[in-house]
């Protein structure tokens, strides 16, 4: 009889796997409305669950139940004969049990839970069996292993304790039980210091947690940073960092709170946060309206260990996401005047790829953006592909990678989307930079990153990576090399004292040069950080001219990088550090930011 029939009311989650039990004759439509009932807590308090009652009260086959339990939610499921396991297998067992803290074993005893063996199809995944894959804890303690992947995996029962007796770890050799002392209660790692949320509740409540949680996100955007830290460094201690001018700077303690309080009020006021789960990573999002401007955040959380083990701890990383400082012209970038004009001809040309290097937080997104609202207009079709989205583009096309939709994909979508401009993320693999090159070939004009230390490496990385090199010689348009520099704080900047000629001429500094070379170092004062406040954007563009084009196309086992750059040299470009040294000249900022971002083959 059809569960419709009977009138059941059922959630969701229940009713779809109770009418699976039922189209597939281990239980009748009567059995499941006369179980439902029973679902939830008995007297005892103890939460009980379908398959449970189903098993205990109405005394269903329990391996012919939980089979088809395990294959509605597609757990695998795995056949053993524990008499034919050999020595070596009982003995890797015991061994990764071992290896567990001592309350873990216990709950992996009660809970039924056991490593079996590595994967033999996929290498570094350890399979974890159990007669009841179903249960919360298993996962949890699954997770406890020394493996970084494993497959939960079901088993019949009978097979499990078979298996668990020929292994033979006696309770008293991990569960804290001893002939002398007697029983000893251990807490299990799992439920360790289970949070009383009521109880947190009230301290957020009066320790004004609140109001410092959303005056912090008011302070970074006022003084300019670009991430904001929450790190907690005991129970009730907890540090808020930002990262002003690329440099992590302390910038409030918060103590007397437990650290798990922080953690739940800065998640509360971001989107897609659980508050509740402290076991995972999770990524969330936030925006203010803060000084009449809506400002956006992006929030990282994952869990940290502590000497507390009671306390869950959390490190929270949220990226602030201003609108980029710049004017649609790409002369508010600081380009030096070579770099300025071959970016400004690539940018132009109708079709071609423009890839700009750096590491992260070197302000190439800033650099692409400017690029495209340079040459951005009604006429062009103008798509994106990012990860996240950080800034909003008026008339362009933004395309956000999400589980469902990957970089190839993308790009393969886009290429039937009628594209004149196109902006990659990061060509992050062969396959994302060969799409990225066919676009560039098709008529496109493409734009994307790479992470690279200057620009010539960037030709050999699209080789290494198996783009050939006919593809890349007449496909790229222009490479250019960013960094940011501190500024010096114009306020406290002070004339050096030591001039070290030596580490100055070592950085190409010349010495005709010194007479007319202004030359400042940091001191630090209430307007800056440290003597510095702001950055400056350095820039090293490598043209794709002939005979560049040329060293790549007769490029054999190794793209001969010396050549491209002398060829670049004779050509105008100047290296990032000559570019740097600039700034050091005119009192920009200084030797030690210029060295600390730039590098050059002694």
């Amino acid at each position: 009889m059809a569960l419709e029939e009977k009138n059941i009311k059922l959630g969701t989650f229940r009713k779809d796997l109770g009418e699976h039990l039922v189209d597939k004759g281990v239980i009748t439509a009567e059995v499941l409305a006369e179980a439902m009932k029973l679902v939830g807590l008995d007297e005892n308090q103890k939460r009980r669950k379908l398959p449970e009652i189903l098993s205990e009260d109405f005394r269903i086959n329990r391996d012919k139940l939980y089979q088809e339990i395990v294959n509605f939610y597609a757990f695998r499921s795995l056949e053993i004969a524990p008499e034919e396991i050999e020595e070596a297998g009982v003995e890797f067992i015991k061994k990764e049990l071992l290896a567990l803290p001592d309350s873990v074993r216990d709950s992996a005893l009660e809970f039924r839970v056991m490593p079996y063996m590595v994967d033999p199809n996929k290498a570094g995944r350890l399979l974890v069996i159990t007669p009841d894959p179903t249960k919360p804890e298993v996962y949890r303690i699954a997770r406890k292993f020394q493996y970084p992947k494993f497959e939960i995996c079901y088993v019949k029962l009978s097979a499990w304790e078979e298996l668990w007796q020929k292994v033979n770890i006696g309770r008293s050799e991990y569960a804290g039980f001893s002939a002398d002392t007697g029983e000893t209660r251990i807490e299990s790692e799992l439920d360790e210091a289970e949070i009383d949320e009521q109880a947190l509740q009230d301290e957020i409540a009066k320790s004004g947690l609140v109001n410092l949680v959303e005056k912090v996100f008011i302070d970074a955007v006022r003084v300019g940073a670009s991430d904001i830290h929450v790190l907690p460094k005991g129970e009730k201690r907890t540090e808020f960092h930002f990262r002003v001018d690329g440099k992590l700077t302390l910038w409030y303690t918060q103590t007397d709170t437990r650290a798990e309080a922080v953690s739940a009020v800065v998640k509360d006021r971001a989107k897609n946060l659980d508050r509740f789960e402290r076991h995972s990573a999770q990524d969330g999002f936030a925006q203010f309206v803060i000084d009449g401007k809506t400002v956006r955040f992006r929030v990282s959380v994952i869990p940290v260990v502590g000497k507390e083990l009671k306390s869950k701890f959390e490190s929270i990383v949220i990226r602030v996401l201003q609108d980029p400082k710049f004017s649609v012209n790409v002369k508010d970038l600081g380009f030096d005047p070579y770099a300025e004009k071959y970016f400004v001809k690539a940018i132009s040309k109708p079709h071609g790829i423009i890839i700009v290097t750096g590491p992260t937080g070197s302000g190439k997104s800033t650099t692409l953006f400017a690029a495209l609202r340079t040459i951005m207009d009604p006429t062009k079709n103008v798509i994106t592909v990012e990860d996240p989205v950080e800034y909003y583009i008026e008339g362009a096309r933004q395309t956000k990678l999400n589980p469902k939709l990957d970089f190839e994909g993308a790009l393969r979508a886009i290429l039937r989307h009628d594209p004149d401009i196109v902006m990659v993320g990061e060509m992050r693999d062969k396959k994302t930079a060969e799409m990225g090159v066919k676009l560039a070939n098709t008529g496109h004009l493409t734009f994307s990153t790479l992470h690279t230390n200057d620009a010539p490496s960037a030709i050999a990385r699209l080789y290494k990576m198996g783009v050939e090199p006919f593809l890349i010689a007449y496909s790229v348009n222009l490479v250019l090399a960013q960094r940011l520099v501190r500024r010096l704080c114009e306020k406290c900047k002070a004339p050096v004292k030591e001039l070290n000629r030596e580490m100055y001429k070592k950085l190409g500094m010349q010495d005709e040069e010194f007479d007319t070379a202004t030359l400042f170092e940091p001191v630090g004062c209430k307007q800056c950080m440290k003597g510095y406040k702001g950055r400056i954007a350095i820039h090293e563009a490598l043209y794709f001219t002939k005979e560049i084009r040329r060293i790549i196309l007769q490029a054999g086992e190794l793209v001969d990088e010396e050549s491209i750059r002398q060829a670049a040299a004779r050509n105008g470009m100047r290296t990032l550090r000559d570019v740097g040294m600039d700034l050091v000249k005119r009192g920009v900022t200084s030797l030690d930011e210029i060295a600390s971002v730039t590098v050059e083959d002694d």
